[in-house]
């Protein structure tokens, strides 16, 4: 009996335990001024929504570019994928700045962008989409 509660307390108390969650990422950009970090699990999460047109791995193009390096990539530059004119002339440097400002509107960025995502308006959700890029995109 004694053994039987003391495996249902620890079962217990390893349930109520809150989930580990990853350490904020500091990044290289602002919002309005203030300095931005980001969550990459909840980036990940986020990211969901760019997955069935990129992808992180090295090489894998599909409707996008491969996102792997992206951070202070040239855009346009990815071997193998068929940039807009717009893109592939804009000289954009994909810094973290960089691409937080795009993804709020791709299209306000980059007129005449093959990308037809209308962006992520909410800042944290693109700061947390940066840092997982930042840690899985490498």
């Amino acid at each position: 009996m004694k053994i039987t509660m003391a495996i249902t307390m620890t079962a217990l108390a390893l349930l109520a335990a809150p989930a580990a969650m990853a350490a904020p990422v500091t990044l290289e950009a602002t919002d309005g001024g203030k300095a931005l970090t980001g969550d990459p699990d909840h980036g990940k999460a986020v990211f969901n929504k760019c997955m069935a047109c990129h992808s992180i791995k090295a090489g894998e193009n599909r409707v996008g570019p491969s996102l792997n390096g992206v951070i202070g990539r040239t855009a346009g530059t990815v071997a193998g994928f068929a940039y807009s004119p717009a893109n592939k002339g804009s000289g954009i440097v994909w810094t973290q700045q960089k691409i937080f400002d795009y993804l709020a509107k791709p299209n306000a960025m980059v007129p005449g962008t093959k990308m037809v995502f209308p962006g992520l308006p909410a800042a944290q959700d693109r700061a947390d989409v940066i840092a997982f890029l930042k840690e899985n995109a490498k």
